[in-house]
This record gives C-alpha cells, structure tokens and sequence, in this order.
C-alpha cells in the first residue's frame, strides 16, 4: 500500500465553520464548489444537480474548525481509481452517479431497490461534522451531509437473524482504473455489526460541505462511521445486505493481521506498521494525540464493553 504525505497541506487551508455555514459566501471564496480549480472540470456531478434540499443542523457535531474542502477532496483513498492519495481527484470523474440505484437484500422481510433519489427522502439531511481518523495516521475533521443507517434498516425491517450488515461498492472497470490493481479482492466490500449500524452516529453520507458529494469522496453515496478508521467507510454503494454471519471485509481479507473488521481507532493498539498513539490532522503542524473510538467513547463504548480490543481490533 502506497502512503502519500500531506506536505503541500497548510494550516492557512483550513476553512471556518462560519465560512462554509454561509452558503454565499463560502461558494464566492471558493470560486464555486463544483468549479474549483482542483477538480476536473468533467467531474461536475454528472448533471445531477449540487443541489440537496434543506439540510439540518446536527446536535452530534463536533466544535472542531473543519479541515479545508480543498483538502477533503483532494486527499482521500479511493483504490478503485488508484493508491495515491491524489488519485481520486484525478479520475473520479470517469463515475457515472446517475441513475444510481442500491439493492437492499438478505435478512430482511422488505428486500427493495431504490434510487438515489429515493434514498434522498429516506429522513431529513443533517449535516454531521465528525472527526475522522485514517489507519495511516492522519485525520481531518468533515462536515458530512447524510442520514442514520437506521432510518434505511427501519424500512426494509431487519429479521431477526440479522447479525451484521455488508456494504458492497460499484466496480466498474471502465470507470476505475484502479480495479486493475490486484490490491483487493474487488468489489470493495465493508461491514458492520447490525448494533454498530444501527447506532446514531452512523450515517450514509450523500454530500460534504453543504454540497452534493464529489465523484472522489466517494459519490452518489457513501458510509460514514467516525469512531472507526477511515477504511471502514465504503464509498458509491451499490448493494446492502443483510447477514446472520460476519462478512469477510475487504481489508480483512488481504491483511487480516493488519486491518481487523472491527476497526475501531484505538490508540492503545498500534497497527503492524504505525503507532496509533498520535495523528496529523490534515492543516496543521503538529501531532495530536488518538483519542479512544476518535473521540467517541462516550457515545459508542458501550457496545464494545465485553469485547477484548486488543484481539477484536
């Protein structure tokens, strides 16, 4: 695995949350979100629109200053287009994200499939402002806009043989040039305990920054878990599913002593490669410490109180 290092990021990028709260405002300093010099001009949103209606605020969200939109969108894993970090921005815009439609199957008594537009009106937009946290060893802080996995389970009605809940991304080869790399086993594939998904926090992201999610971000739709690492979060979904058994998650499956399936950031449990201890959030100089599920252990850590972390990393 290739790892890129942040050395053209700037504290200065950091955008206020002032700033891109005003819509007005932040488009005009920008230049215009989707016009930004940093994202191909094919990478528009595929004449869907930048559009997504009332958003509300969340109580979940973190005070932190959010990192840069420059920054979030130009610096991201996305190995379906490629392993540098700066891949994703370059040839995302291959993706078609309309029409988009995800399956949801498995241990559930209303299996459907729903378009991208129907999945808009699952339960009103918030946007989420998380902390999160990549196995690397770097963090940014994003304003997300999405929904609770929940609103979507309530609707197709998990069994109750239901255990977890696998989360399959398009793979496209003539989209991706990435799926041409024997790194995984594609599809991209990700999962969570049904509890895990079920929980608050977790949401299925459909824009960032007020905005309609970019190509590189991981569009139309993406899962976003923010006490876990980064490559938790499954990006242009296209298929859910329901299963009474653990899915064999992507990462799990390549280096399964490297990335476990649960993935919960864990400063007291160091990756094969890189202490966990400390992070570089994305704009800023120096190191921080790791806090415990992110910063998130007052709300998740519960779930995890039988659990021995150091073997169920």
């Amino acid at each position: 695995m290739l790892i890129g290092k942040p050395q053209d990021v700037l504290s200065s990028e950091i955008t206020s949350q002032d700033l891109y709260r005003d819509r007005r405002r932040f488009i005009a300093a920008l230049g215009g979100f989707i016009g930004s010099a940093f994202i191909p001009q094919s990478s528009k949103v595929n004449g869907s629109g930048a559009n997504l209606g009332p958003i509300q605020p969340s109580p979940l969200s973190t005070q932190e200053t959010a990192t840069s939109l420059s920054n979030a969108t130009r610096y991201n894993n996305f190995y379906e287009f490629g392993l540098d970090k700066e891949d994703p921005a370059i040839q995302a815009w291959r993706l078609k994200t309309r029409p988009w439609t995800i399956n949801i199957s498995g241990e559930c008594l209303k299996p459907q499939t729903l378009g991208i537009e129907e999945l808009l009106k699952i339960a009103p937009l918030e946007e989420r402002i998380y902390r999160m946290r990549c196995v690397e060893g770097w963090s940014m802080v994003i304003p997300w806009v999405g929904f609770p996995i929940k609103a979507l389970l309530d609707r197709v009605q998990p069994k109750s043989t239901a255990r977890y809940i696998g989360f399959f991304s398009k793979a496209d080869p003539k989209a991706m040039p990435g799926l041409d790399n024997p790194v995984l086993d594609w599809p991209y594939l990700e999962g969570l305990r049904l509890d895990e998904a079920q929980h608050p926090l977790a949401i299925l992201a459909v824009g960032m920054y007020g905005q309609i999610l970019p190509n590189q971000n991981g569009a139309p739709i993406r899962l976003v878990v923010p006490w876990k690492y980064g490559f938790k979060g499954g990006k242009s979904i296209v298929e859910i599913r329901l299963l009474r058994d653990q899915p064999w998650t992507s990462w799990s499956k390549a280096t399964p002593d490297e990335y476990g399936f649960y993935a919960n950031v864990n400063p007291n449990v160091d990756h094969p490669r890189w202490s966990q201890r400390n992070e570089l959030r994305i704009g800023e100089m120096a190191r921080r410490k790791t806090l415990l599920f992110n910063g998130y252990a007052d709300q998740v850590g519960s779930m995890y109180t039988q659990m021995d972390l150091t073997r169920n990393f």
